[in-house]
This record gives structure tokens, sequence and C-alpha cells, in this order.
């Protein structure tokens, strides 16, 4: 298969193992100013990690393509973002770090480059597929009719980025082995999340 030519679709949603903890949504309401800071602090790094694979992995086509685009999407929602932060009258501040993020990174296999961008794909995969379900109940339930549809795009988008992350694991890998290792690591997700507080964040 060329680097260039994407000839293995995946249109599915990808799968989570569990639904966010019901007592997410209210809290995140509640301290949704907090919620909006992490959200910033998410698209920084999303734009962060799509430039790493570019960087890490020059050789293959398809990926730098890919990574170059999603780096620009992203640092556009970091922007629209920010922009809100900054009307409501907020300081960004410095990321206090993502424990799910991190605790997700520590199932990457470290046997070989194949195995490592396969899982890095998918681990993408399952961030961006976790963003869209909770960016979805935000935009269904945000009293601001402004902020709920600017949220509903933003999970539609998400969406599409799990979807290409896949996609990718399955054009460098191969595909039942791809998707075999994406359900590993959906019940890995969420374990994680379910040990972890309830908090207004976006993960």
């Amino acid at each position: 298969m060329s680097d260039s030519d994407l000839q293995i679709g995946y249109q599915d949603a990808v799968p989570l193992a569990c639904e966010t903890d019901p007592a997410w949504l209210p809290l995140a309401l509640e301290r949704f100013d907090e919620v909006l800071c992490d959200h910033a602090h998410c698209e920084k790094k999303a734009a962060s990690q799509a430039i790493s694979f570019l960087a890490t992995w020059p050789e293959k086509v398809r990926l730098v393509q890919a990574m170059s685009r999603l780096a620009h999407e992203e640092l556009t929602h970091f922007r629209q973002v920010y922009d809100r932060i900054q009307a409501r009258g907020l300081v960004l501040g410095r990321d206090p770090g993502n424990p799910y993020a991190k605790a997700l990174r520590k199932q990457v296999r470290a046997d070989n480059e194949a195995t490592r961008l396969t899982d890095l794909l998918l681990v993408c995969a399952l961030i961006e597929a976790r963003s869209h379900e909770r960016l979805a109940l935000l935009a269904d339930a945000l009293p601001d009719e402004d902020l709920r549809q600017f949220y509903a795009g933003l999970a539609q988008a998400e969406g599409g980025h799990a979807r290409l992350f896949v996609q990718l694991a399955i054009q460098y890998d191969e595909r039942n082995e791809a998707l075999r290792r994406l359900a590993e690591l959906s019940t890995a997700e969420g374990e994680i999340l379910s040990a972890l507080p309830v908090k207004p964040r976006i993960h």
C-alpha cells in the first residue's frame, strides 16, 4: 500500500469501553471556566502531538500529510477556545498536567518502531473519541446557545480525528491486528478513566 494513498478506510465510531461518569456533566457545567481552560490545553497538546508524529516519522508520506493538516486545525481550535477564555476575563495559566493521558501513554508498546507507531496512533484515537463524547455532552447541556453550537462543531471534529487516527493505524499495520489492539487499549482507557476522580476537565 502506498503511503500517499489510504486504501483501507475506517468510518465507524471509535469504541469506548465505558461512558463518562454521570457526575461529570453537572460538575463541568458548574465549573465551566476550569473546563474551558483545560480544553485550551488539550487543543494545544493535540497540535503538539501531531507535529511530533511528522517530526518522528518524516518518511511516512500519508502520516506527514495528515498530521500537518491536523496540527493546523488543532491550533485553530486552541485559538477559538482561547478567545473565549479571554472574553470571560480569564487567564489560561500553566498546564497542570493530565494524569489520564499520561496513564494511557504508558500503554504504548516500545518493542519496536512499528508497534510504537500503532499504539501511539490508537491512543490518540481514544483520546479524541473521549473528547468527542464529552464535548457532545457539553453541546447538549450548556445554557448559552453560542457555546452549544461551538461545542457541537468541535465534537464532530473530534470524532473525525478519532477515525483518522484509526485509519492511519490500519495503513501502517495489519488491519485485524490494529483493530485487535484498539480493543485492548479501549479497555485500558476505560479502566484508567474509571480509576481517576471526576474533575471539571475534558479528560
